[in-house]
C-alpha cells in the first residue's frame, strides 16, 4: 500500500513567491548572483525572456544524466492521457468510499489508487525535480491534485490560490517551472462549488484583500451564467492571463514546447473533465 503523505514544491496561497519555491529547493541566492546571471537559454523561441530567470536555478532541476533519468522515471509519454487514466482510478475510489461508515475504510478503498502508480526515489528528488505537469489549482482543501490525479512526489508542481486565479506570484512561479525545470504541460483547474467565485458573484462585503483576490474573478464573469458557467469561465480566463501577462509561457507556447490545458473537477462525482 502505498503511503498517503506526499511532498510537494506549492505555491499554495496569494503570497506564495518564486523566491519561496527556489528556497524549498535549498538554493540561497544573492541579489548580486542574480544581477550577474541573466544568460539563461530555455530554447531558441523563448530563451530571452527566460534569461530573466537565474542560471543558478538550473540546479534545482538536476544536471547530472543519472539523475535526470531518475527523476524522469515515472513521465508519461502522454501527459495529459496518463493525468486523466489517474483522475479515472481515483473518481471510482472517490464514488466507492462515498457513503460507507467506516473512516478506516474508506480509506483502505481510496489507498487503492497507487496500486498502478509509479514513485519516483526520494533520494533523487532529495537533490532535484523533473514534474512532467504544473497545475494552477484553487485552494480548496478537498482539491487536492495529487490525490485527484493519482500522481505521487515530484510528478506535479502545485500553484493553488483561491479561485485559481493568475496572481502574480503565481505566474512566475509557472514561468519557473516551464523555464528552468522544462515542464511541458500546465492544467488550469477549477472545481464545483468554488467559494471564491461564488463570493465573486455575490453583493456581500468582503475585506480589503478578499476584494483583490476576486477582482480577476469578476473580471470573468458573464451576466445570465450559472456558478459551474461562471466557474468554468473564470478558468478560460486564467489561463489566458498566463500567456497575456507572461512572455516566457506565451513564447513557450509559440515554440511548441509548452502546452496549457483547461479542466474543471467535480467534487461529488470525482472526474476531471478537459474544458
Amino acid at each position: 500500500m502505498r503511503p498517503v503523505a506526499r511532498l510537494s514544491l506549492m505555491a499554495s496561497a496569494r503570497g506564495a513567491s518564486l523566491t519561496g519555491c527556489l528556497i524549498q529547493q535549498k538554493l540561497l541566492i544573492p541579489a548580486e548572483t542574480i544581477m550577474n546571471r541573466r544568460h539563461l537559454l530555455i530554447g531558441s523561441a523563448f530563451g530571452v525572456a527566460a534569461a530573466a530567470l537565474p542560471k543558478v536555478a538550473r540546479a534545482a532541476g538536476g544536471t547530472d544524466l543519472n539523475l535526470q533519468k531518475s527523476l524522469q522515471a515515472c513521465t508519461p509519454k502522454d501527459s495529459v492521457t496518463h493525468l486523466m487514466e489517474g483522475n479515472a482510478r481515483f473518481a471510482r475510489a472517490w464514488t466507492s468510499a462515498g457513503g460507507s461508515a467506516d473512516k478506516a475504510e474508506r480509506m483502505a478503498i481510496l489507498n487503492d489508487i497507487w496500486e498502478s502508480d509509479c514513485q519516483l526515489d526520494p533520494v533523487a528528488l532529495a537533490q532535484g525535480q523533473k514534474p512532467y505537469a504544473a497545475i494552477l489549482s484553487c485552494a480548496d482543501s478537498r482539491v487536492d491534485p495529487g490525490w485527484i490525479f493519482a500522481c505521487g512526489s515530484g510528478e506535479l508542481f502545485q500553484v493553488r490560490s483561491a479561485g485559481n486565479t493568475a496572481f502574480d506570484d503565481g505566474i512566475a512561479s509557472l514561468e519557473y517551472a516551464v523555464a528552468v525545470l522544462g515542464t511541458p504541460l500546465v492544467l488550469v483547474m477549477g472545481h464545483s462549488g468554488c467559494g471564491a467565485v461564488t463570493a465573486a458573484m455575490g453583493s456581500e462585503p468582503l475585506t480589503p484583500l478578499l476584494e483583490g483576490l476576486v477582482k480577476p474573478i469578476r473580471a470573468s464573469l458573464r451576466s445570465g451564467d450559472s456558478l459551474t458557467q461562471a466557474i468554468q469561465g473564470n478558468v478560460g480566463y486564467a489561463a489566458g492571463q498566463l500567456t497575456s501577462r507572461s512572455t516566457v509561457l506565451k513564447d513557450a507556447v509559440a515554440a511548441g514546447q509548452l502546452s496549457i490545458r483547461n479542466v474543471y473537477f467535480d467534487i461529488g462525482s470525482g472526474k476531471v473533465s478537459l474544458l
